[in-house]
């Protein structure tokens, strides 16, 4: 069987991925049963898109320091998201942090943390950028072609400490 080259099949990447069954997903309360376990991994990212903690971190930290400039963070809180954010980072780095599958998405997998260590402060870093603009943020930074041209200085320190390493591009 042929293989698209740089595929990198979920089998591959689910030895970190944690099939739980939290019930609270974004969408579950559309529903009256939980989401059937078969569905929740079929249905899953995590096992691709995890690969982008590090822009997702990185990108949520520039979104808190706007918000702090912006007036819609004090400083404090901004210190304390990006204080607990560089520890997630940190965390996943060292192979501490279990994936959840049923958390739906590295986005959502990396607030819980955030949540767990400081609270509702964490959910304030959702004012004022929708999922769709975290996902296309993410995918800027993580594929090579949008690490050479950034759009503007606030993407410009953005380059992970392996920028200049061939990775595989997202399926």
């Amino acid at each position: 069987m042929a293989t698209l080259r740089g595929f990198i099949s979920p089998a591959q990447l689910s030895h970190r991925v944690k099939p739980d069954s939290i019930k609270d997903s974004l969408w579950s309360s559309r529903f009256s049963e939980p989401t059937d376990a078969f569905v929740q991994r079929f249905t899953a990212s995590v096992p691709f898109d995890k690969r982008l903690y590090w822009h997702d971190i990185e990108g949520s930290k520039a979104h808190a320091r706007m918000l702090a400039r912006t007036g819609v963070l004090s400083a404090a809180e901004c210190d304390a998201i990006v204080t607990a954010l560089d520890a997630i980072r940190d965390g996943i780095e060292r192979g501490e942090i279990e994936w959840s599958i049923a958390l739906e998405d590295v986005h959502m997998n990396i607030e819980a943390r955030l949540t767990e260590r400081i609270g509702d402060v964490g959910k304030k870093l959702r004012t004022g950028r929708s999922r769709n603009d975290q996902v296309a943020t993410d995918i800027r930074l993580y594929h090579p072609a949008g690490l050479h041209a950034p759009a503007s200085g606030a993407t410009r320190d953005l380059r992970p400490p392996h920028a200049g390493v061939v990775r595989d591009v997202l399926p």
